[in-house]
């Protein structure tokens, strides 16, 4: 698991959001596009890409990209 990859992918969520504003230390729930739907498609992409089910309690007690990634690289 890398985290420049992870980054990418769960910036890929993000329709309107420019891909540069999303780094590590981004604070991802205060992102103006953030939403439950949002929390949907990174829950599908952790599935899908890494192999592992998180929740969205989990990823609320995240706050930052590299606080979710470390969550999902320890699960």
């Amino acid at each position: 698991m890398d985290l420049q990859n992870f980054i990418e992918n769960f910036a890929e969520q993000f329709d309107d959001t420019d891909i540069s504003e999303i780094k590590a230390d981004t604070v991802f729930q205060e992102l103006e596009e953030w939403s439950s739907l949002t929390a949907l498609g990174v829950i599908a992409f952790v599935k899908t890409e890494y192999g592992k089910d998180i929740k969205g309690k989990e990823i609320r007690a995240c706050n930052t990209v590299q606080e979710l990634f470390d969550y999902i690289k320890a699960k």
